[in-house]
């Protein structure tokens, strides 16, 4: 597709810019290029005012990329050569992948609560392990992880007490990030809210939790809703996907 000199400028200022060209900026910029400058201007927003570091911005947009409820392998590639340029190292990017593996359990902490109540709705008995006073055994792994995350879900306290074999081995996968220390506790937080806040995940509880565990790290009010200006940046892979597809068709 020919460009026109006008745009062909636009187009080399923005890789001495940003450093990367993607294939959906040239059909954005042939058939709709104000468009593009209005995205490029809305996306360059928290880079020009935000709170965080390049490098943790390029954490976040590593851990949405990579993301269970996303995938999507040509951003995760980009983000990784740039948080890599930036400073960040190959153990701290290991750790995001760990919090982003972490993000399944999302699926524990929702399920557990609904077949509880599930069951009340049903007019069906509790789960006896559920009233019984917790063993010394279920108050040590209640000790361990409240030592490591500072708060204790309600989800939590259930699972200890239905499958506490499985909290026990859980405790060591959420905490498993901590074992290298290559993030900090903060690094940590912020990124496990990105993965929560994520456009394709949106999990409000986990949300809240995360926000509530940043805060206490001393996160600010401009870090955090950089984070959630950040995933929102997802949305645009709506054009990633479908505009060489038009391209492709129209031509």
């Amino acid at each position: 597709m020919e460009l026109t000199e006008d745009q062909q400028r636009f187009k080399e200022e923005y890789i001495r810019g940003r450093g990367y060209w993607v294939s959906f900026n040239d059909g954005l910029l042939a058939y709709s290029p104000e468009f593009l400058k209005t995205y490029l201007r809305y996306a360059g927003v928290p880079a020009r005012t935000g709170a965080l570091p390049r490098r943790l911005r390029e954490l976040i947009y590593v851990a949405i990329d990579t993301s269970t409820t996303h995938m999507f392998a040509q951003g995760l590639a980009i983000h990784i050569r740039a948080a890599l340029q930036c400073g960040c190292t190959p153990i701290e990017l290991i750790e995001v992948m760990q919090l982003a593996t972490a993000q399944g359990l999302d699926s524990v902490a929702v399920g557990v609560n609904l077949i509880v109540e599930e069951m009340e709705s049903a007019g069906l008995e509790p789960p006896q392990q559920l009233q019984m006073p917790a063993t010394a055994e279920m108050q040590a792994l209640k000790r361990t992880y409240v030592e490591q995350f500072g708060d204790w879900p309600e989800w939590c306290e259930r699972v200890l007490r239905l499958a506490p074999e499985y909290f026990r081995e859980m405790t060591a996968l959420l905490a498993a990030p901590s074992v290298t220390g290559a993030l900090d506790h903060k690094t940590r937080s912020l990124i496990s809210l990105a993965l929560a806040a994520a456009p394709t995940h949106l999990d409000r509880d986990a949300m809240r939790m995360h926000i509530r565990r940043a805060l206490r790290q001393g996160a600010t009010v401009e870090e955090l809703l950089e984070v959630m200006q950040l995933v929102a940046h997802l949305g645009i892979h709506a054009c990633v996907i479908g505009v060489p597809l038009i391209v492709e068709a129209a031509s």
